[in-house]
């Protein structure tokens, strides 16, 4: 993954955290704005339908209150008490002749002696008894109307009335007849107009009133102020299967929105009954959606701008707090960054106004000046080290230098005395000049080691890579220069190195490194144990493995084993001498070739392998 800065991820992580936020006040906001707009508008829509009930059921009380100021004689004139009462019919017929009457609630009124008002519908034989403009208003043509219920009917045949029945009893107290009459409720606009204006008063909205009441037969449109496309009121067409369903077949209310000829409306519905208990048709009111939609859009772009701008206004602040933080950071990161090239400790960090970061930027500034302190200290220290190592290596080339011409003269002439070139000497003097010989091999031995490390420690090991076979170019001169001491402490050697391996190396320092390991095998080793030389090709590299039979090194002593003038503190190595410098010298040159070597214990001995590179 790649990294990114921390004012990236300071900046990313509040602004996932302010937009979720703003998305959760915008949801909620969003949320209650609709439900409080729309729910208060269907709970007014509620009320209206209980208003327009009460109007409704005072249209037919009234009715009743005209049929109470008349007087019903026996010779009245029916036709100019018709047009008195502001009737659509009236009707008087004796008492005998009531059961056979069309009019349920004449025959209630009979029964019960009392006036009574309902909704009925008339049959089409009473409907041809109407006056002929009356007739015109019931014929409605049935219009083809979006979701509503599929029917094959075109026009209607009855009327919806508003009714009343009144018995008429004679001189003596008896029901001589009773009179009943109405108003046809088909396209009678000022009802359902005079609903609307108490309802919901007369307000528009692009040419449709914002509150509308209907009146419906069965499922049609009969008396309704809703308007169509073109204008005009909503007569003929059809409620929604939906709302039919749920009012006229189950005979309940209904209270959601709906589909209203070619809008949305917040709606309630109700049954219309007749007087013994059947649905003949709907009472409606409605609210018009859309000015409420708009409402609530209006005032949910204004709440989205406010949270728009209150993230925008929170995503600068978050930026902003985040400079303030960072900018004494990035001055410490840059402050840093110079210490450790060596520049100094640079500009003082600036912690801003903030107390923790004054205090983290005192405290910074502090450990720079420290720390610079120390630089100066660690730096005069490291010149005199460098000076003295200097000395060291120059005293310990200069050392062995002199040493090493010193002692080639001493071993001639050592030599010359014991091998009998200066005259016979006897056995005592023999083995006096045997154990000098001895002493001045180590000693030759130990000063080419000073310097060896001489040459390590100036940097001058050069590395002259040239193809080595490693059998006969290198280890078997080491097997001949130790095989004195090979034979005195009776060990076998196996040397199943191949003749044909090669590798690219120095002759010179690999014999010195061939030399170290045969002659620490010999000497470290059991006597009469083995010592094994092997080599292996892998790929582009040769693996060196020398062993020798002896005491395993544990693990705590491997780390040890290759540092300089470091010995092992095991009895093997008490009784022999060394300087702790072969397997240091030995591990240079091996990396410097770019190898690598290490140590293998084994069960019953070690093996030191090394790597090279393969030659040609």
């Amino acid at each position: 993954m790649k990294a990114r800065t921390l004012r990236s991820r300071l900046f990313a992580s509040s602004a996932l955290v302010v937009t979720v936020l703003g998305l959760s006040i915008f949801l909620l906001g969003y949320s209650v704005i609709r439900r409080d707009i729309l729910d208060r508008v269907q709970k007014e829509v509620d009320v209206a339908l209980r208003g327009a009930r009460v109007v409704y059921r005072s249209q037919i009380d009234q009715i009743g209150r005209a049929f109470s100021l008349v007087s019903f004689t026996p010779d009245a004139d029916v036709e100019a008490l018709r047009t008195r009462m502001n009737l659509d019919y009236l009707v008087i017929v004796p008492t005998d002749q009531v059961t056979d009457c069309p009019s349920g609630l004449a025959r209630q009124a009979l029964t019960e002696r009392r006036g009574l008002g309902g909704t009925r519908l008339l049959s089409p034989e009473e409907v041809e008894t109407l006056p002929a403009a009356i007739q015109t208003r019931t014929r409605i043509a049935i219009q083809d109307t979006p979701r509503a219920r599929p029917t094959q009917r075109k026009v209607l045949d009855q009327a919806m009335v508003k009714e009343w029945a009144l018995p008429l009893p004679d001189e003596a107290g008896q029901i001589r007849a009773v009179a009943y009459g109405g108003r046809v409720v088909n396209q009678d606009e000022s009802l359902v107009d005079r609903i609307r204006d108490l309802v919901f008063g007369r307000e528009m909205v692009d040419g449709k009133p914002i509150g509308t009441v209907t009146i419906f037969q069965d499922d049609v449109r009969i008396a309704t102020n809703v308007l169509t496309d073109a204008g005009r009121r909503a007569i003929g067409t059809r409620v929604s299967e939906a709302v039919y369903r749920h009012v006229v077949e189950q005979g309940r209310m209904w209270h959601d929105r709906a589909f209203v000829v070619n809008d949305w409306y917040k709606t309630a519905y109700e049954p219309i009954r007749d007087p013994q208990d059947r649905i003949i048709g709907i009472l409606y009111v409605g609210i018009l959606e859309k000015p409420f939609r708009d409402k609530a859009r209006a005032i949910i772009a204004a709440f989205v701008a406010i949270v728009l701008v209150g993230i925008l206004l929170a995503l600068v602040l978050s930026y902003v707090l985040e400079g303030a933080i960072l900018r004494p950071l990035t001055q410490m990161l840059r402050a840093t960054e110079q210490m450790s090239r060596g520049e100094g400790r640079g500009q003082a960090v600036q912690g801003g106004r903030i107390v923790e970061l004054e205090q983290l930027a005192a405290a910074f500034n502090e450990m720079s000046a420290r720390l610079e302190e120390r630089e100066t200290r660690l730096r005069v220290s490291n010149e005199k080290l460098a000076e003295s190592n200097r000395s060291y290596v120059e005293l310990i080339g200069f050392v062995a230098h002199e040493l090493k011409g010193l002692l080639a003269s001493a071993i001639m002439n050592a030599y010359s005395i014991r091998d009998g070139f200066l005259g016979m000497i006897n056995f005592k003097q023999k083995r006096a000049i045997d154990s000098i010989c001895r002493n001045l091999d180590y000693l030759t031995a130990t000063v080419q080691k000073f310097l060896n490390l001489s040459r390590i420690e100036r940097g001058n090991l050069e590395i002259n890579a040239v193809a080595v076979r490693l059998k006969t170019d290198v280890f078997d001169p080491a097997l001949e220069t130790f095989a004195k001491l090979i034979a005195d402490k009776q060990m076998q050697v196996d040397n199943a190195m191949d003749e044909e391996i090669v590798v690219r190396a120095d002759t010179d320092l690999l014999r010195i490194v061939a030399n170290n390991l045969v002659n620490n095998a010999a000497k470290y080793g059991t006597p009469g144990g083995r010592i094994a030389l092997a080599g292996r090709v892998e790929g582009s590299t040769v693996t060196v493995e020398v062993y020798n039979d002896g005491r395993p090194i544990g693990p705590e002593d491997r780390e040890k084993l290759f540092k300089k003038f470091s010995r092992l503190d095991v009895p093997e190595k008490k009784k022999v001498k060394g300087t702790g410098l072969g397997l240091y010298i030995t591990r240079q040159i091996i990396e410097a070739h770019g190898g690598h070597i290490d140590v293998e214990p084994r069960d019953a001995g070690n093996a030191f392998i090394f790597t090279l590179e393969r030659g040609e």
